[in-house]
């Protein structure tokens, strides 16, 4: 699209064109909590509970604050303290690991899959020590992490898995929704994520009515009714605001994310064949969710600037890894070759539903002039 002379910039992702297709339903529900003044627990957040339960196939869904309150309550309610080893990856948000070491307990970090960014099964059995206490896999970008093979070493050790599906609402392995695969699994509803809220929120979902319990009391300030507190918890509610909104969200959902793997074919299709570039890899059990799109170059920086003389945003997703943030340097973890390599060369693509073919076609041109030159 050109406005007058100026070519329009192709954004990262699209919020305000996601509002404009849904404006009716979303203003609706808004003004029917306003009406109501029911702001807080209620049944506005049951009713996306209970929706979102459904979508994901478990049988409780917590509505939380945000998706780091979800990984932060879900260790809180298997017990995790100080002491206590956590296996996850150091390829992820700091969201993931923050938790593990406000408990007092220790992330340990292992590399990741080459092909699809999640935490490599074949390194588990060796780091897992007789103070390890759960394992939090990240899909990361929606790629589904090869949850058989997690659970399968997790179960011989009696270890709970913690899913952080923070980037993969909707996304399937072998079938079956992320968030329906471990023990308990975390959301995040940041605004842009697939399911975004007009603010923070997130949810804990799982299969195990006493840990959603706990979860639940946790999340209200450890109380079991108005007066009686029968943990130390912490206020971290999802808002009857954002239930409402993402209730009316949810119902896109699926034809947003097929909006998103149709986008991403397109990448595949149009990106194939530029030497220097190498494109996201689905394994043949994975229906990843695309949060991202996400390809790979040595050359980034450079790519990364000429995208932006194109006025085509992108982001890195995610440059540093965890155990070379300087808030993690006391845990001493040594070379994670393969994370390491990522975070010099991967590039995030513009990615969301209501990407345009034409704006895929700019992007990929501006891609082969770079590394075609």
């Amino acid at each position: 699209m050109i406005i007058g002379t100026e070519v329009a910039t192709i954004p990262f992702v699209d919020l305000r064109a996601q509002y404009a297709s849904i404006k009716p339903e979303i203003d609706a529900a808004i003004d029917e909590v306003l009406a109501a003044a029911a702001f807080i627990k209620g049944r506005f957040v049951r009713g996306f509970e209970e929706a979102f339960a459904s979508f994901c196939g478990v049988e409780h869904v917590v509505g939380v604050g945000n998706g780091t309150d979800a990984i932060m309550l879900a260790l809180t309610a298997l017990g995790i303290g100080p002491g206590d080893e956590v296996i996850t990856v150091a390829h992820t948000f700091t969201a993931t690991a923050e938790p593990v070491v406000r408990l007092g307990a220790r992330p340990v970090f292992l590399d990741v899959d080459p092909r699809t960014n999640t935490l490599d099964p074949g390194l588990l059995e060796a780091a897992i020590t007789p103070r390890t206490r759960a394992i939090i896999p990240v899909h990361l970008y929606g790629m589904p992490a090869d949850m058989d093979a997690i659970n399968q070493i997790a179960g011989a050790h009696h270890l709970p898995v913690i899913e952080d599906a923070a980037q993969a609402a909707g996304a399937r392995y072998k079938g079956r929704r992320c968030g329906s695969l471990g023990t308990i699994s975390c959301f995040s509803f940041y605004p842009g994520k697939n399911l975004g809220a007009y603010g923070d929120g997130g949810a804990v979902a799982t299969d195990n009515r006493e840990l959603a319990e706990k979860v639940r009391m946790l999340a209200d300030h450890g109380r079991t009714d108005k007066h009686r507190h029968q943990l130390v918890g912490v206020n971290s509610r999802l808002d009857a605001l954002q239930a409402a909104v993402l209730k009316v969200k949810l119902s896109c959902l699926d034809r947003w994310n097929a909006a998103r793997r149709s986008h991403a074919t397109e990448y595949h299709r149009k990106l194939a064949g530029i030497r220097g570039l190498e494109l996201p890899q689905v394994p043949d059990w994975a229906e990843p969710s695309w949060h991202l799109y996400v390809v790979e170059s040595r050359e980034r920086n450079g790519l990364q600037a000429t995208l932006k003389a194109a006025r085509i945003e992108t982001g890195i997703h995610y440059p540093i890894p965890l155990h070379r943030q300087p808030c993690y340097a006391g845990l001493g973890v040594g070379t994670l070759p393969i994370t390491e390599r990522k975070g010099d060369v991967i590039l995030s693509l513009p990615m969301f539903p209501e990407l345009s073919s034409g704006q895929i076609d700019r992007v990929v041109e501006a891609i082969a002039s770079f590394l075609g030159r």
